[in-house]
């Protein structure tokens, strides 16, 4: 990774006064998990993967830190499914993610039971937990494939070949309530997180370890496998990818003619996207006793409603509406004249109310290589989840304050004064039977946009490692002043190079000017596609200052340059292949992207496409005796085992490109 050179000592100084993570010696396994695919993290991409392994017969141990399926949809609270319309209206999405959402309008009789206005699917994040996990439940039995479900595990340590080419072993550590106290989701994430990753047992909890190794095959073979097993990182943080230290950018990405709007020319790893801990709120038909939080006074100065457009409650709480007392209620075109009936329940994700966005060096909730070797986590025995604790309480109490300004609050960051008023008359759930069923009402997980990002290994177009970049998917006009000052004219050439499509070698040789040509009004065509997303490109951006809810604190300048549309995107097999390891694939949001282009290959169906490739992908190695990276590396000369993954894909209905996809056909217009 790159960093700048005058940071680096200064962190490590800072890094000096933490105490470095201390981990009991392990004792022996308590069981040992075969598996053919280990999928760490049950998110919607790790259980993507597992769907597809499941349908093509496989053995799939699918480990998961909360206890529910999803992700996204459940543990994380997030239960309002993020689509184009343009997508959406061709139900133009992988076959799993469009059996669950059947199966969502199937248990309510209605695919929108929230009449939420953010989406056309709002829905309870314990049902999407319940549902989902039918979607599994079915896949092992159509495919006669074999799920090893592990909830409240993570995993601890990663055992490597002698030449270190290859994962041969994995230890987890599992967590149970000690006898004699409260359920698994009575406390926090940060209560808990830190003794879910030491072996030893706690007043909190018994340990389970656990070791997963290859399934041992019955049948005797002369040729020897590639690879005995595959494992795939869809961790909502890419922990994996920092366990097993391969190559990862985490935040902004320098400057350049791939990623021209980054606000930084050097990079800044602390400045990810923010975070959410989401709740759900009930209107009631009296006013509610709200106690006001002892830390209330510490995060208000942040809470807004951000825009002027946006200042109405009625707007706040119908955008994510997961429950409507009435269903069948025809609504007015303007949200802000959305009826709120008694019994409603909004799910809350708002910018300026419970993103919690730290963004510097003494804050940063993921922690970079150089925190995790300062904090021990990359010794033997060390792995602590690689995230800050005290950030993660923070986000807690971030969230918590912003229901109680909600209801009670009078004041605006952003707006000023006269714009908010109190809004008694709701609840905050709470309860293991409430929609995010933990007893405190936070989610379980939160709401993750961004966590370390692989750097692919190196292609003919890229040789310092493989990367989605934002020119290969915006939609931004590239022709403003900005990018000519920003840019040196070599780099603004070799964008306009990149964006001219068949005029590329053209502008690069001084032929043609930037000026003369035209932007492709497509996405880039990747030839090594194994699914594909559509979303805008979309910030939610790191604050200036540590704490982030410091009084007068501004979102980091320039942070939001790069964000608006994005044409349809494809998922190319470069960007799930990590470097060093393998037999390792990464799907989810840890994929080789960029800062800006992760903002957009980041929602749920894009999370459903890119883990059903990593699922099909390791299954098509192990059947066919090749490795991932073999498939790529001749690109951009012909592949025919890719062409048959490709192939396979699109057989079980998993899309590797949107309708027309051509070099020759830039009428993308539509898709907005």
């Amino acid at each position: 990774m790159k960093r700048s050179l005058t940071i680096v000592p200064l962190i490590s100084i800072l890094l000096q006064l933490i105490p470095a993570a201390v981990a009991a010696p392990p004792r022996q396994p308590d069981k040992t998990e075969e598996c053919d695919i280990l999928v760490a993290g049950g998110g919607l991409s790790g259980s993507a993967a597992a769907y597809e392994a499941l349908l093509a017969g496989r053995v799939v141990c699918l480990t998961e830190i909360t206890d529910w399926v999803g992700g996204q949809i459940s543990a994380q609270g997030t239960s309002a499914l993020d689509e184009r319309k343009t997508q959406r209206d061709r139900l133009y999405f992988p076959r799993g993610y469009l059996d669950f959402r059947q199966r969502i309008k199937e248990h309510y009789g209605i695919l929108n039971p929230g009449k939420c206005w953010v989406s056309e699917s709002c829905f309870l994040p314990r049902d999407g937990h319940k549902l989902l996990y039918e979607v599994l439940k079915d896949a092992e039995d159509k495919g006669d494939g074999k799920l090893k479900w592990l909830p409240s595990t993570v995993i601890k340590e990663l055992e490597y070949s002698p030449d270190g080419k290859q994962i041969t072993g994995a230890i987890a550590i599992q967590h149970r309530p000690a006898k004699g106290t409260s359920p698994i989701n009575t406390e926090t994430l940060s209560a808990k997180i830190e003794d879910a990753y030491r072996y030893e047992n706690s007043a909190r909890f018994d340990k389970r370890i656990i070791r997963f190794v290859p399934r041992q095959s019955r049948k005797q073979t002369r040729t020897p496998k590639p690879a005995d097993w595959y494992v795939i990182d869809a961790t909502e943080t890419g922990e994996l990818i920092g366990l097993a230290d391969v190559p990862y950018r985490l935040g902004i990405d320098p400057r350049s003619y791939l990623e021209p709007s980054s606000s930084s020319t050097t990079g800044d790893a602390y400045c990810t996207q923010g975070f959410t801990y989401t709740f759900a709120m009930q209107a009631t038909a009296e006013p509610q006793n709200h106690t006001l939080p002892p830390f209330y006074s510490q995060y208000a100065p942040y809470y807004s409603y951000e825009l002027q457009r946006l200042a109405s409650f009625p707007l706040v709480f119908t955008y994510r509406r997961i429950y409507s007392a009435k269903p069948e209620q025809k609504l007015p075109s303007d949200p802000k004249q959305f009826p709120i009936n008694v019994g409603d329940i909004s799910m809350q994700n708002w910018t300026w109310g419970n993103d919690y966005r730290p963004g510097t060096s003494q804050d940063n909730l993921i922690y970079t290589r150089a925190q995790l070797q300062a904090t021990g986590q990359l010794q033997p025995g060390g792995w602590m989840g690689g995230l800050r604790t005290e950030t993660l309480r923070r986000g807690e109490e971030h969230a918590i304050g912003y229901f109680y300004w909600l209801v009670t609050g009078t004041t605006d960051s952003q707006l000023g004064d006269g714009v908010k008023k109190p809004y008694p008359n709701h609840r905050f759930l709470s309860g293991f039977d409430s929609p995010m069923g933990t007893a405190h009402g936070l989610s379980k997980y939160p709401y993750m946009r961004e966590g370390r990002r692989i750097i692919g290994r190196p292609s003919y177009a890229q040789p310092e490692g493989f990367m989605v970049w934002e020119i290969d998917i915006s939609r931004n006009n590239f022709r403003t002043d900005f990018y000519r000052q920003a840019l040196e004219p070599d780099a603004y050439r070799r964008l306009w190079a990149s964006l001219s499509g068949l005029n590329a070698a053209a502008v690069l040789a001084g032929i043609v000017s930037p000026e003369q040509v035209a932007a492709r009004s497509r996405a880039f065509i990747f030839p090594d596609s194994v699914g594909i997303g559509h979303y805008a490109i979309d910030f939610h951006p790191c604050m200036t200052n540590s704490p982030p809810e410091a009084p007068g604190n501004t979102e980091k300048e320039g942070t939001r340059k790069g964000q608006g549309e994005a044409y349809p995107f494809q998922i190319p097999l470069r960007a799930l292949i990590p470097q060093k390891i393998d037999n390792m694939l990464v799907a989810g949001k840890s994929i080789a992207t960029s800062h800006t282009a992760a903002a957009a290959y980041r929602v749920h169906s894009f999370e459903w496409s890119a883990g059903a490739a990593a699922g099909t992908v390791a299954d098509f190695a192990l059947k066919n005796g090749v490795m991932p990276y073999q498939l790529v590396d001749d690109l951009p000369r012909p592949e025919p085992q890719l062409e048959a993954l490709q192939r396979l894909l699109a057989k079980n209905n998993n899309p590797v490109a949107f309708p027309n996809t051509s070099i020759f056909n830039n009428a993308w217009q539509d898709w907005r």
